[in-house]
C-alpha cells in the first residue's frame, strides 16, 4: 500500500509533536521500556500506563515504585495519565506527574474495565458530567499554564441519545476550561473493545470543535495503513495507537514511510525482530530488576511472537522462561538464523477481544 494524503504535524498546547501517530497509553504496558522502543521506532509521542491519583499521592522514591514515575532523558515528549474519583484528589494526583517531569497531563475518562467503573473512575465519568466538568477544571487549574492537559474519552456510556448529549457537555466544559487536546475512542464504555469502532463519530467530533481542540483518534488501529485511513477518513489532527503497538513497534515506521507516499516496508525480520526484543529485556533489567524483568516480558513476548512465521512455538517458549539463560537459548532456538517475518494479521487484536 501507498498514499499520497498529507499529514500536517500535530501540536498539543506549546508541545510540538511532530508526525501525528503516537502510542497511546496502555494499563499494564506502556512503561518506560515500551515507551523507550516505540520512541527508537518512530512514536513522535508516547503516553504511559494509567495510575490512580490515590497512588500517586502516596507515591515514594522507594526502589519498587520508583519505575512509575520514571522518564529516560531520550524519550520527552512524554504524557503523564491519571484516573481518580474525587476531583481534589485528581488534581494532587496531577501535581505529581507534573513534578515528575511529564510534558503533558493526560486525564482518563475512557477505561471500560468493570472494576474501574465500579469505583466510580475512569469511563463512569461520562455518565456525570458536572463531575467531569469540574475534575477538568481543577486539573487545569492547577498544572502550570505552560503544561497542556489532555483528556482521554470514549463516545458515551452506551448508544443512547443522553450518553450522545452528555459527551458533548463534557467536550464543551474541557474546552471551556482551557484544555489542548482530547483522545477519543470510538466505542462506547459498554462495548468494551468488543464490536467495530465508530470512526465517523470521530468526523462529528472533529467538525463540533472545529480549531477549538485538538482532536486525536483511537479504536481499531492494528496497522499502519489503518492509521493513515483514520487520519485521512476523519480529519482529526492525530491517531493514538493502543493495543496494536504492543510487540509491534515497527507500525510506527511503517505509518511514516505511508505517509511520504512509500510502498509500506517489508515486515521486520528474524534478526531485526531478536534485536528489538534484546531491546526490550534490557531496559526491562535496567528499569526494574533482573529477576523481575522477565516475569514482565512474558506477556510482551506473546505479542512479539506475532510477526514470527511459526508464531505458536514461538510464543509457548517465550511465555515459559524463569531465567536469562533460557530466554537467550529461545531466541537463539527461533530468531537465531535469519528470515523474513511477518505482518501481524489483521484478525489478530480482534479475535482477542471476542
Amino acid at each position: 500500500m501507498t498514499t499520497t494524503f498529507q499529514t500536517q504535524p500535530l501540536t498539543i498546547g506549546n508541545v510540538s509533536i511532530g508526525f501525528p501517530v503516537v502510542q497511546a497509553a496502555l494499563s499494564g504496558y506502556s512503561d518506560l521500556p515500551m515507551r523507550v522502543i516505540a520512541r527508537r521506532h518512530g512514536a513522535s509521542y508516547t503516553v504511559c500506563e494509567v495510575m490512580l491519583d490515590q497512588f500517586l499521592v502516596a507515591l515514594s522514591k522507594r526502589q519498587k515504585t520508583k519505575h512509575f514515575l520514571e522518564i529516560d532523558p531520550d524519550e520527552p515528549p512524554v504524557g503523564g495519565q491519571l484516573m481518580g474519583a474525587e476531583p481534589e484528589q485528581f488534581s494532587a494526583g496531577a501535581m505529581k506527574l507534573v513534578e515528575a517531569g511529564f510534558d503533558i497531563i493526560d486525564v482518563n475518562f475512557g477505561c471500560p474495565v468493570k472494576k474501574v467503573l465500579g469505583r466510580c473512575r475512569g469511563g463512569f465519568h461520562l455518565s456525570q458530567p458536572s463531575v467531569a466538568i469540574e475534575i477538568l477544571r481543577r486539573t487545569r487549574d492547577i498544572v502550570p499554564d505552560h503544561i497542556p492537559v489532555t483528556v482521554k474519552m470514549r463516545r458515551g456510556m452506551d448508544d443512547t441519545a443522553e450518553s450522545r448529549d452528555s459527551f458533548f457537555e463534557i467536550l464543551d466544559g474541557a474546552m471551556d476550561a482551557g484544555l489542548a487536546a482530547a483522545t477519543v475512542h470510538g466505542r462506547t464504555v459498554k462495548q468494551r473493545y468488543n464490536g467495530p469502532s465508530r470512526w465517523e463519530f470521530l468526523t462529528d467530533v472533529k467538525q463540533y470543535v472545529g480549531d477549538r481542540l485538538k482532536i486525536l483518534g483511537s479504536g481499531d488501529l492494528f496497522s499502519a495503513a489503518d492509521c493513515m485511513r483514520m487520519l485521512q477518513q476523519t480529519g482529526i489532527d492525530g491517531v493514538t495507537v493502543a493495543r496494536g503497538a504492543i510487540g509491534n513497534p515497527w507500525i510506527f515506521f511503517q505509518a511514516q514511510a505511508l505517509a511520504k507516499g512509500d510502498a509500506l516496508p517489508p515486515p521486520p525480520t528474524l534478526h531485526e525482530q531478536a534485536r528489538v526484543i534484546q531491546e526490550h529485556v534490557e531496559l526491562c533489567e535496567r528499569t526494574y530488576t533482573p529477576e523481575r524483568a522477565l516475569i514482565l516480558m512474558r506477556k510482551h513476548c506473546i505479542k512479539y511472537s506475532q510477526s514470527h512465521p511459526n508464531h505458536e512455538a514461538v510464543r509457548q517458549d517465550l511465555a515459559r522462561v524463569r531465567e536469562r539463560t533460557e530466554f537467550d537459548a529461545a531466541l537463539e532456538r527461533h530468531y537465531g538464523s535469519d528470515g523474513p517475518g511477518r505482518y501481524v494479521p489483521d484478525d489478530y487484536h480482534r479475535k482477542e477481544a471476542e
